[in-house]
């Protein structure tokens, strides 16, 4: 019983504890809010009162812009009045003028309408005056022809026939003075005097050399060389432009092809792959040898014109004087005959107080033809003057070198110096080397085309094949006649022969008379 009453007391108190915490607690929040409202009215105060100055001071500051807003206006308003006002001051000045300008035309083509009407009638009288001269001038032809017993076109054929034979006179008669100066002792001898000093004063290479297309082989090299199943002709072949002939017996391949420079690259490769042996890729390897063989090209090139000290010339000129060091006329290395005839011309210019680098210039370019003749057909003396215009080479060395051989007319003392410069050169002794049986043939060419016109003689092949005589018979051949043949043979020989430098043709023609004393 007394636990109960202890339990029950306990829990009496346990509830008044309760309400009076629940009281306490409630009274706090009440506390609690109480302050927070007033934070919060006292914070609506102090925003209310901070958003009433923004609001003053916005208002303020919208005003004074308006204020400044209205005064630009107005005062860009005063500036367009004033511009307008100008403008239309303007117009009317133009308009005024344009009036004036309306009035002027006006009186313009009146003028013109006048004028015009009076150049027609001028024009008129003119067409008349003119129909009247040509009536006139019918009747007095007319009337002359009838007086001469001619017509007009006779007159016309008997002049211009006159005109024709007195041209020809003339052009005979220069002929033969020209041909009379050429002969003349004392320019011979002054010819001979500087040419003699340009010989004496140059000392250059004096030795042929070959450049054979017939390869020898050594004894079973032909494997290593051009593979088992020869599988390696073809590709060089087809590098260096060339067709190879390997001999029966394997003993040696021939090198057939125009292009000396495609030969000199199969010959490397020859070479090369005969000591060392074919490895790898083989069209590599020749592209190799055929790539560096244009930089020696091009090397030599402008050696030439270093050793010659003149500038230096088109790239395609350069490569071009480079590759006539694989190219040989009767064993003569063109390079070297390029470079002596360049020498030799500028010792003669100087001579005769001409430009001495013009000289060399044009005397070394002259015979870059001969590196283009395997692929452009005709005279290497025409492709190089074509190949030398077109790549920006004055006129004056162009027709050097297209005259050197008479393709062309010499139209300056130049293009006589390098003829007379390449003829020295490839003349000289042991410059140039040429078969027993070809020189033989081609004395006997020379002697039959020089016998072979009509009223010749005799023909002779003298100076070794560098002259032929030719005889005629007076009866038959007159002076005039002579000179035309003389020009004739020349031609026939520059066509039918190949042969190193140049021939000359003599014409002789003697009148003989005679008496029998009895």
């Amino acid at each position: 019983m007394t636990s109960f009453v202890l339990y029950g007391a306990a829990a009496v108190l346990f509830v008044v504890t309760f309400v009076i915490a629940r009281r306490v607690a409630g009274a706090k929040r009440e506390q609690e809010s109480a302050r927070a409202r007033a934070e919060a009215q006292a914070v609506r105060t102090t925003a209310l009162a901070e958003a009433a100055r923004e609001r003053a001071q916005v208002e303020a500051e919208a005003r004074t812009e308006a204020l400044a807003l209205r005064e630009a206006a107005q005062l860009e308003a005063t500036r367009a009045e004033e511009e307008l006002r100008r403008r239309e001051d303007s117009l009317r000045v133009r308009e005024a003028q344009l009036a004036a300008d309306v009035e002027r035309v006006s009186a313009k083509e009146t003028a013109a309408a006048a004028r015009e009407q009076a150049v027609s009638a001028i024009a008129e009288r003119s067409k008349k005056a003119e129909d009247e001269r040509r009536r006139i001038e019918d009747e007095l032809v007319k009337t002359l022809e009838r007086v001469a017993g001619e017509t007009r076109l006779d007159v016309r054929s008997r002049l211009v026939s006159e005109w024709v034979d007195d041209a020809r006179a003339e052009a005979e008669e220069s002929l033969r003075r020209l041909e009379e100066g050429a002969t003349d002792a004392a320019r011979g001898r002054e010819a001979k005097r500087v040419m003699g000093i340009a010989i004496q004063r140059y000392a250059g290479h004096y030795l042929t050399e070959r450049l054979l297309s017939n390869l020898p082989l050594v004894p079973g090299s032909v494997p290593k060389i051009f593979g088992a199943s020869l599988e390696h002709i073809p590709v060089i072949e087809e590098v260096a432009n060339i067709k190879l002939q390997l001999a029966d017996d394997q003993s040696a391949v021939r090198l057939d092809g125009q292009d000396s420079f495609g030969r000199e690259i199969a010959r490397r490769a020859i070479a090369r792959f005969g000591k060392n042996g074919a490895r790898g890729d083989v069209k590599k390897s020749v592209e190799q040898i055929r790539d560096e063989l244009e930089r020696e090209v091009f090397d030599l090139g402008k050696r030439a014109f270093k050793e010659l000290e003149i500038q230096r010339a088109h790239p395609d000129i350069v490569r071009l004087v480079g590759r006539l060091n694989w190219r040989t006329s009767y064993t003569q290395n063109q390079w070297k005959h390029a470079v002596e005839a360049a020498f030799l011309c500028g010792m003669m210019a100087n001579e005769l107080g001409l430009d001495v680098k013009l000289a060399r210039r044009a005397a070394l370019m002259h015979d870059i033809g001969k590196a283009l003749t395997h692929a452009i057909d005709g005279s290497h003396a025409v492709i190089g003057a074509d190949y030398a215009r077109r790549l920006g080479e004055s006129e004056l060395v162009a027709n050097a070198i297209g005259a050197h051989h008479a393709d062309e007319p010499c139209n300056s003392a130049y293009a006589s110096l390098v003829a007379a410069a390449d003829a020295m050169s490839g003349a000289r002794p042991g410059a140039r080397r040429e078969q027993t049986d070809n020189y033989v043939q081609r004395l006997e060419e020379l002697e039959r085309i020089g016998g072979a016109f009509p009223g010749v003689e005799r023909a002779f092949a003298v100076q070794g094949g560098r002259e032929v005589r030719i005889y005629v018979r007076e009866d038959r051949v007159s002076d005039e006649q002579a000179v035309e043949l003389s020009s004739e043979v020349a031609a026939r020989i520059s066509d039918e022969l190949t042969f190193p430098g140049q021939i000359k043709v003599t014409v002789i023609r003697e009148v003989r008379a005679m008496a029998v004393a009895g």
